[in-house]
C-alpha cells in the first residue's frame, strides 16, 4: 500500500501517509485539492476490490451513509473508483478510538464518563436508524474519542457490507463476537435492536472495565451471547448506581423482545437518569406474559418496523418512550351488555349454586395441593448439587466428598490466565458452583479451566512492518517507552524499523523500555584518498572529483616544487573516507622571493662642476624595499571573491582568490611611508599605513 503515497485520485485526492490499517481497508492521510481541506482516504484491500458484487454492494451501501449527517458520526464525503481503485474519503479524525481511552485510564471508565459516552453513542444510532441504516458492528474498536471528549462512530455501513446476505455467523463476525448481538450469532434476521444490544455490551465494559462474556473461542462466546446471563454490573462495581445498571442489563437483553424497542427509548432512559441518578428504572419482564394482552406499543422514528420496512413484528415493550411517537393499542372486545335483573327469588337461588360451586373449587385445591405436597416430588428425577471449585488445584478437587460421592467426573479444559488465582489453582467451572443439575451422564461432567500465570499487561507489538513515525505513534498510543538506535542496512528501506528488542509478544512489565533500530539506508562505500603529491593543483581537483571527495587549498613558499604543484596532503594517500569528505592539500608559491633591506649610498662629495662654477646639488636618492602583508578572505558562503590592494591610491595587486585559502599573502614594494588599502569584492575591507 506504500506505493500509493503521492497518488492524485480523479485529479482531487492527494494520498499523503498512511495512518491505519484494517481487515478490510489501509486509511491514507489526505488532502483534498478542491476544497483545500484534509481528509481520511480508505483504500479497499485488492481482495475484496476485485469481488463485483462486493464493491456494488459497498458503493451502494456507502453512498447511503453519506447522506447521515450527525455530530456523532464520522462523515463520509465521497465514494468513488480511480485507477482501478476503490475508495472512500472521510472526515478525517484528530483522536484515538475508544477501546485506547480505557486502556489508557486502566480498563474501565467512571459511571460519569460512561454515561456521557454512552448518551452520544446512543445519539449516532437514532439518527442511523431513522434513516433505516444499522450499523452491525458497533465496539469500542470502531468509535472514536476527540480531545474535546466528543464520540464520532465510524465505519456505518460498511459492516453492513461485509455481512450483507449472509445467513450465518462469518470469520467477519467472529471477529466481533464479544459485541455481537445473539440474533447475530445465531444468523437470524436482525433489526435496530441489535445495535442496542452491542451498545449495552460496550456500555457494561466502559462500567465493569470487564467484557460480559469470555471464552476459549469466538464460537464459545457467541454461545454465551445466545444462552447465558451476563454478571450483574453491580457484583463487579457496588458504585455504580441501580438505575444505569437496569439500563445495562435492558440493553443486553438476550430476547430481542425485552430489549429497548429503538435508541430512542433507551435515550430518553438515559436522560432520565442523568437527570435524577436515584430514579426507578428497574424492571421484570414477565415472561409468561399472555400473548393476548399485550401492553401499549411506543413506534418511534427509528423502532424496528420503520427499519424493516413492517417485515417483523414489534415485540412488546415494558417500557413507554417521550417524543414524537405513536401510541397504537390493541382494540379488545366490548365488555359484554348487563343482563336484566331477575326476580328476587330467581336470585337467591343462583346465590347458592354459586356458594355450593366455591366450596367445591375450594375442597378441590386443597386435595392438590396435599396431594402434589405429599407425593409430588416422588416422580421428579434425582438432582447433583454442583461444589464450587475455584481456587482448588485439580488435584484436590477430584477427591473432595461431593465429587467423589456424586461420582462426578472432571474435565480439564485451556488455561487462561488470571491475575486473581495462582498458577495452577481452578479459575472458571461450567456448572458454576452451587448450581443444581439433573443426575445423568451429561450432568455429571464438570468442565474446568485453571489459571496459566498473572495476565500479561500488555505485549510487544511488530514493529518491523512500520516506518519509524508509525512504530513512534503505535508505542506512545499504548504508553511503552522507547529507545531509537540508527543502523545502516541494505536491505531496509531508509527510516523504517529494522529489528525491535524484545520480540514481537514479549509481554511487558511497567517501566520496561524498548529498542528500536531504524533503517539510515544502505551503508556508505568508503572512498580511497588518491596521492596528490607531486601533482599540479588543476589535477588534483580533477582526481578528487572523480574520487567524490572535497580540497580544501592553502599555500606555501617551497624552495623545491615549482609553483602550482601539490607539496604536502591531509589525510594521507590511501586513508579510507566517506565520500563527499574533505583533503587540505598545500600548493608550492615557488621560492620565497629575497627582500633588499640595504639603502643605496650617493656619494660623500658631490662631483665638482667641469665648467668650475657653481652647481645645484643633487637630492640624495629614496630607498625602497618589499614586504609582505596578509589578506584575510571572508567566510561567509561565498567561493570566490576579487581581492585588490593599492599603495597611496595606486594598484599594487589585484586577482580572484577562492575563500578556501581563508588568508593570502601579499608582497607589496615601496618606501617611506604610504597608504595601504585592501578592496573584497570592490568594497573597501581595510586601510592603515606602512613603513617601508
Amino acid at each position: 500500500m506504500e506505493q500509493y503515497i503521492g497518488k492524485l485520485l480523479d485529479n482531487r485526492y492527494e494520498i499523503m501517509e498512511r495512518v491505519g490499517t484494517g481487515g478490510m481497508a489501509v486509511v491514507f492521510k489526505g488532502r483534498d485539492h478542491r476544497l483545500n481541506r484534509l481528509v481520511a482516504i480508505k483504500i479497499l484491500r485488492e481482495e475484496l476490490a476485485q469481488d463485483a458484487d462486493f464493491r456494488r454492494r459497498f458503493h451502494d451501501e456507502s453512498q447511503a451513509v453519506a447522506m447521515l449527517s450527525h455530530p456523532n458520526i464520522v462523515a463520509v464525503y465521497d465514494v468513488s473508483r480511480s485507477d482501478d481503485l476503490d475508495y472512500i474519503v472521510m472526515e478525517l479524525i484528530e483522536g484515538i478510538t475508544l477501546k485506547q481511552h480505557m486502556h489508557r485510564k486502566g480498563g474501565k471508565l467512571s459511571w460519569q464518563e460512561s454515561l456521557h459516552f454512552i448518551i452520544q453513542i446512543m445519539k449516532a444510532l437514532s439518527h442511523a436508524h431513522s434513516r433505516g441504516i444499522i450499523h452491525r458492528d458497533i465496539k469500542p474498536h470502531n468509535i472514536m474519542v476527540l480531545r474535546d471528549g466528543t464520540l464520532k462512530v465510524a465505519d456505518f455501513g460498511i459492516a453492513r457490507v461485509t455481512s450483507a446476505n449472509q445467513n450465518t455467523m462469518t470469520q467477519e463476525a467472529l471477529g466481533s463476537v464479544h459485541y455481537i448481538s445473539p440474533e447475530q450469532a445465531r444468523g437470524s434476521h436482525i433489526d435496530a435492536r441489535s445495535d442496542i444490544y452491542s451498545a449495552g455490551v460496550v456500555l457494561y465494559e466502559m462500567l465493569t472495565g470487564r467484557l460480559p462474556y469470555e471464552g476459549d473461542s469466538p464460537v464459545a462466546v457467541a454461545i454465551q451471547h445466545i444462552n447465558s446471563v451476563p454478571l450483574s454490573p453491580r457484583d463487579l462495581e457496588p458504585d455504580i448506581p441501580e438505575a444505569l445498571e437496569a439500563i445495562t442489563m435492558k440493553a443486553m437483553a438476550s430476547d430481542v423482545n425485552r430489549r429497548y424497542i429503538s435508541a430512542d427509548a433507551m435515550l430518553d432512559d438515559l436522560e432520565a437518569f442523568r437527570r435524577n441518578p436515584e430514579v426507578d428504572l428497574s424492571f421484570q419482564p414477565d415472561p409468561f406474559q399472555d400473548p393476548e394482552d399485550e401492553p401499549t406499543q411506543i413506534i418511534g422514528a427509528n423502532s424496528p418496523s420503520s427499519i424493516t420496512r413492517g417485515q417483523r413484528r414489534v415485540a412488546p415493550n415494558h417500557y413507554e418512550t417521550s417524543g414524537q411517537t405513536t401510541r397504537v393499542k390493541r382494540t379488545v372486545p366490548e365488555p359484554p351488555q348487563e343482563e336484566p335483573e331477575e326476580p328476587e327469588e330467581r336470585s337467591s337461588v343462583w346465590t347458592i349454586v354459586a356458594a355450593s360451586a366455591a366450596v367445591l373449587v375450594f375442597l378441590i385445591g386443597i386435595g392438590i395441593f396435599v396431594y402434589s405436597t405429599v407425593f409430588g416430588s416422588a416422580g421428579k428425577p434425582a438432582q447433583l448439587s454442583i461444589p464450587n471449585l475455584l481456587g482448588m488445584t485439580v488435584e484436590e478437587a477430584v477427591t473432595m466428598e461431593e465429587i467423589v460421592s456424586q461420582n462426578i467426573q472432571i474435565v480439564e479444559g485451556d488455561p487462561i490466565p488470571s491475575n486473581e488465582y495462582a498458577e495452577g489453582e481452578i479459575v472458571a467451572q461450567d456448572p458454576d458452583g452451587g448450581t443444581k443439575v439433573s443426575d445423568s451422564e451429561e450432568g455429571r461432567i464438570i468442565t474446568v479451566n485453571v489459571s496459566a500465570g498473572p495476565e500479561a499487561k500488555l505485549t510487544m507489538p511488530d514493529l518491523t512492518i512500520y516506518t519509524w513515525a508509525e512504530a513512534k505513534v503505535r508505542l506512545e498510543n499504548l504508553n511503552i517507552k522507547y529507545q531509537k538506535e540508527e543502523e545502516a542496512s541494505e536491505e531496509v528501506e531508509k527510516d523504517h524499523v529494522i529489528r525491535q528488542d524484545p520480540a514481537e509478544g514479549t509481554a511487558l512489565e511497567e517501566g520496561d523500555r524498548v529498542t528500536v533500530w531504524v533503517s539510515t539506508g544502505a551503508p556508505e562505500v568508503p572512498v580511497t584518498v588518491p596521492a596528490f603529491l607531486t601533482q599540479t593543483l588543476t589535477a588534483a581537483r580533477n582526481m578528487a572529483e572523480q574520487a567524490g571527495l572535497k580540497l580544501q587549498v592553502k599555500e606555501a613558499y617551497d624552495d623545491t616544487w615549482p609553483e602550482g604543484y601539490v607539496i604536502d596532503q591531509d589525510p594521507a594517500a590511501n586513508t579510507e573516507l566517506a565520500e563527499g569528505a574533505t583533503v587540505v592539500i598545500t600548493v608550492s608559491k615557488g621560492p620565497e622571493p629575497v627582500v633588499s633591506t640595504e639603502p643605496s649610498t650617493a656619494p660623500s662629495d658631490p662631483p665638482e662642476d667641469p665648467s668650475g662654477g657653481e652647481g645645484e646639488e643633487n637630492p640624495p636618492e629614496s630607498t625602497s624595499s618589499t614586504k609582505r602583508i596578509y589578506v584575510d578572505l571572508p567566510q561567509d558562503g561565498r567561493e570566490k571573491v576579487h581581492v585588490k590592494v593599492t599603495l597611496d591610491g595606486k594598484t599594487v595587486y589585484e586577482e580572484e582568490k577562492e575563500t578556501s585559502f581563508q588568508s593570502i599573502p601579499v608582497d607589496i614594494t615601496g618606501s617611506g611611508t604610504q597608504q595601504v588599502t585592501i578592496y573584497i569584492d570592490g568594497q573597501e575591507d581595510s586601510s592603515y599605513p606602512l613603513d617601508f
